[in-house]
């Protein structure tokens, strides 16, 4: 242990006071507990607090040691007082619920839905007593919370300036963020600082205390409402800040109104912290567009990779990739390879340079029904479809909404018309650059997750489900479960996918998968495109990974769609490893985390769906990692064959990124498997069960 570490543990004995001190300690800060909950197996205590002046707060513990300390609720108005003292008690009411439902698709078949929520009204004893109520729901690897807002006389309409909601963290602990509201959306290297160095940062934030607590801080049920970031306002504690809008309050909604859930991770490691993101699915309502069978989870190849290296182009012109001959060759190398679908990015018409006109940021020339001359989508449809592969849809709107839903109708009618039952959208703009049409008639600059944009995601997804078509949204949203509710909101990007590798500087360094495993991927599944198997970008320039790493992440990062983005020269040039890129499932029954580290190791196994065969994947960072696990996750009594791809003896992502190792052996549930990754390495293995 180190002397960091150490010094943190010392700490935290001098901030872990038992349970039977808590009281105390409250009672000294003046606050009274009028009114707790615990979860269903009494490890998570939620208290709420009520301070002298009136202010409303609560405290998180577990296992009787003090998680989050004293924190305050509530809001600032742009029209109205702020909810924020003079409130008093009013009442509370609790419930007990537990219930296991089935995903169509994911990372686990079925889910358990297991809490204890508590209700907490309050109201104010001065301006007509409004009221507010919070509700919690408290499961045993975590709490969420959000709050009520009833219709009342002096608040028919909220217009809300900002939230109040405050995280106190009770010990120390060092923290992994992106920051909020810089020019580049999501797309940022995480931060790994202590929690006193935090900025302003979006979420999911995650934080491991001294102790080795692990805790996610991130919100579920994102609906008609600003995303949440979180901005460190002295000592260890964190408070929510909204995203802007141009219209002034960050959030305009009639009453009653119910804010998304706040949702605090909180587990004993890395491993049962990507177990608890359950909770953010559980957060969310069912599903709610009824039968999803006509989706199903897949791998795809498609014209964009190209793009990137600069040896096609989007525009029209002698490099344009969206042309019938390109795209009928990516179907018969799709049927030939057992991949399911094609996409295809250029093929409508608006990417053009014309006079001052360029599609980036604006987007007012692109039509979402026109194909270039060379691109004959109906012929392509009927071609695709005859070779039983479905085309891929694109559009990008460059941000520029109030084009494209004046077109989305008529859009997503022609992809019905022709088959295709799935839609990439892109909003390539600069932070703050949504064009998006205001009450007024005219046309504001909104940011990518404001309300608008949080709107706007939902009435795509929901026409698209009208219509049977998937939707994969790029510079997207942030996810916060709602893929349960519409489960045709089946992936999304966000957070410096494997395009960033292909531009050159600055690339994903070795550690940005093993981080993203505890933070992007804690609010759902990632749209990543792993698999180049080149190993390197545009002019050539080296990504920083190993041949094994690449296949890997096809375990590691979860989507139901996924991509083979590579050159397809560059797969028939190595069968051998571009075989497990084949083999690999996309949609599993079950998934376990063997070992975990935040930032450094990221082992799973993961079984397919409907089927006795798993898969292991593991990614590292910059150093040589090592893992031994037992594969008792295996059938008892059955005999597998392990395929396995792992880093050369003399893999090194910066001397031998090629080295590697393709071996088989005969294995049961009773063994264990020992592997080496080697820095910026991985390794990836199939189970196969023998008869």
């Amino acid at each position: 242990m180190t002397l960091f570490r150490l010094a943190f543990a010392f700490l935290l004995c001098l901030i872990a006071i038992p349970a039977a001190a808590q009281d105390v300690a409250q009672a000294a800060s003046g606050s009274k507990i009028v009114a707790s909950a615990t979860s269903p197996s009494k490890v998570l205590q939620v208290d709420v607090t009520l301070s002298p002046e009136g202010r409303v707060g609560y405290v998180i513990s577990r296992s009787g040691k003090p998680v989050i300390s004293d924190s305050r609720l509530g809001f600032l108005f742009t029209d109205a007082p702020e909810m924020l003292r003079n409130f008093v008690f009013a009442g509370q009411s609790s419930r007990s619920f537990d219930e296991t439902w089935e995903q169509p698709w994911g990372e686990y078949r079925t889910i358990r839905n297991r809490y204890n929520e508590l209700t907490v009204s309050f109201d104010e004893k001065n301006w007509d007593k409004r009221r507010m109520s919070v509700v919690f729901r408290v499961f045993d690897d975590g709490v969420g919370f959000r709050y009520a807002l009833p219709q009342q006389a002096k608040l028919t309409r909220a217009n809300i300036a900002e939230e109040l909601t405050e995280f106190t963290i009770a010990e120390p602990g060092e923290a992994w963020w992106d920051p909020a509201f810089e020019w580049n959306r999501e797309e940022y290297v995480y931060n790994r600082t202590p929690i006193e160095q935090i900025g302003t940062a979006q979420t999911p934030l995650t934080i491991r205390t001294a102790s080795g607590l692990h805790l996610s801080f991130h919100e579920a049920a994102l609906v008609d409402y600003s995303a949440m970031n979180l901005r460190r306002v002295g000592g260890r504690t964190l408070k929510a800040v909204l995203t802007p809008s141009s219209m002034g309050p960050k959030v305009s909604r009639d009453t009653p109104l119910a804010t998304p859930w706040r949702v605090i991770l909180i587990a004993p490691d890395a491993p049962s912290l990507y177990r608890s993101a359950q909770i953010i699915l559980n957060l969310n309502e069912p599903n709610k567009i009824g039968d999803v069978s006509w989706f199903k989870p897949e791998k795809y190849v498609g014209i964009w990779w190209d793009m990137h290296l600069d040896r096609k182009t989007w525009e029209s012109g002698p490099k344009h990739g969206a042309t019938t001959e390109y795209t009928k060759r990516m179907i018969d190398f799709a049927v030939k390879n057992g991949f399911g679908g094609v996409l295809v990015e250029g093929w409508n018409k608006g990417w053009d340079k014309n006079g001052d006109y360029e599609w980036f940021a604006n987007g007012s020339e692109f039509s979402f029904t026109e194909a270039y001359p060379d691109f004959d989508i109906e012929e392509l449809a009927r071609y695709a479809k005859s070779k039983g592969v479905g085309l891929i849809g694109h559009h990008e709107t460059a941000g520029n909404i109030v084009n494209y839903e004046k077109q989305l109708g008529p859009a997503l009618d022609l992809y019905q018309r022709l088959g295709i039952h799935a839609v990439k959208t892109g909003y390539v703009a600069d932070a703050g650059g949504i064009q998006a049409l205001g009450p007024d008639g005219k046309t504001h600059f909104e940011w990518h997750e404001g309300q608008t944009m949080v709107n706007h995601h939902l009435k795509v997804v929901t026409e698209a489900a009208k219509r049977q078509i998937a939707v994969n949204p790029h510079e997207p949203v942030k996810d916060t479960g709602l893929r349960r509710t519409y489960p045709n909101w089946v992936s999304r990007e966000g957070q410096r996918g494997m395009e960033y590798n292909a531009w050159g500087e600055p690339k994903n360094p070795p550690e940005h998968e093993a981080n993203l495993v505890f933070t992007r991927l804690i609010g759902g599944p990632m749209d990543f495109t792993p698999g180049v198997l080149s190993l390197t970008g545009k002019n050539n320039t080296p990504i920083l990974s190993t041949l094994a790493k690449q296949l890997a992440l096809y375990v590691v990062i979860y989507s139901p769609i996924q991509m083979a983005p590579d050159l397809i020269e560059n797969y028939e040039a190595n069968p051998k490893t571009f075989k497990f890129i084949k083999d690999v499932a996309v949609d599993w029954d079950d998934t376990r985390m063997l070992a975990g580290e935040v930032g450094d190791l990221a082992v799973f196994a993961r079984k397919a769906r409907g089927s006795d065969m798993w898969f292991i994947g593991a990614v590292g960072d910059e150093q040589e990692r090592r893992f031994d696990v037992a594969l008792d996750f295996l059938k008892p009594g059955k005999t597998y064959r392990a395929e396995i791809y792992r880093d050369g003896d003399d893999a090194d992502y910066r001397t031998n990124q090629r080295s590697i190792a393709i071996e088989q052996r005969i294995v049961t549930a009773k063994d264990r498997m020992a592997l080496r990754l080697a820095p910026g390495g991985g390794a990836a293995v199939r189970f196969v069960p023998l008869r």
